[in-house]
């Protein structure tokens, strides 16, 4: 019980402070109704309704949407990873080398990989894939995974629900993930509209 007391008040201070913190310079309005070209890439989705892009990107060909704070939801998208790149910017790349893509891999490789980088990235070993099934994404043969995880620096549990596939040798990904009280349940279904409309051409 006391966790749990702790989780919600820590939400109430991250919603605090996204509330009367500036927007980052670079953040923009993304408009619902008409398709958008996502993460320096070929790749397209039409969101129904208004997202937030961030300005601060997690990766060269990755970009980050929220709904309410990047502290309280987030929908990244990944355009074209090339065989032999990481998914998301190095943190040391001696020290912590993050695992690197292959063109080779299988469908049913990209959950670990996506796993990998987060334990690599946030250097937390909270984190953990969940049901991993079948899916289309962008038009092509996919995967769909569940996962959790933990960030070490706060006592919030969140969430996440991926799309992968591999397009012509390159990984084309969507993750939306959010704290599970709450928030996670609140955008989901926005985020799911999201993925389920990406096109490649």
């Amino acid at each position: 019980m006391k966790s749990h007391r702790f989780a919600i008040h820590s939400l109430g201070i991250s919603l605090a402070l996204a509330l009367s913190t500036p927007a980052f310079a670079g953040n923009s309005l993304v408009p619902g109704g008409a398709p958008v070209a996502v993460a320096k890439s070929t790749l397209t989705v039409t969101p129904a309704t208004e997202w937030n892009r961030l300005g601060a990107r997690p990766g060269r060909n990755a970009e980050t949407w929220t709904l309410d704070g990047d502290t309280l939801n987030d929908l990244t998208f990944y355009g074209g990873i090339a065989d032999g790149q990481p998914i998301v910017r190095e943190v040391s790349k001696k020290a912590r080398p993050l695992p690197r893509f292959s063109g080779t891999m299988l469908l049913n490789d990209l959950p670990a990989l996506f796993e990998q980088t987060y334990r690599v990235a946030l250097d937390t070993p909270l984190m953990e894939i969940g049901r991993v099934e079948p899916t289309r994404f962008a038009g092509r043969p996919g995967v769909r995974f569940g996962y959790r995880f933990t960030r070490p620096d706060e006592n919030v549990e969140r969430m996440g629900e991926g799309y992968a596939a591999i397009v012509d040798g390159k990984l084309y990904m969507a993750t939306f993930e959010a704290p599970a009280i709450h928030y996670f349940a609140s955008g989901i279904d926005a985020a799911r509209a999201v993925a389920t409309s990406a096109v490649l051409p």
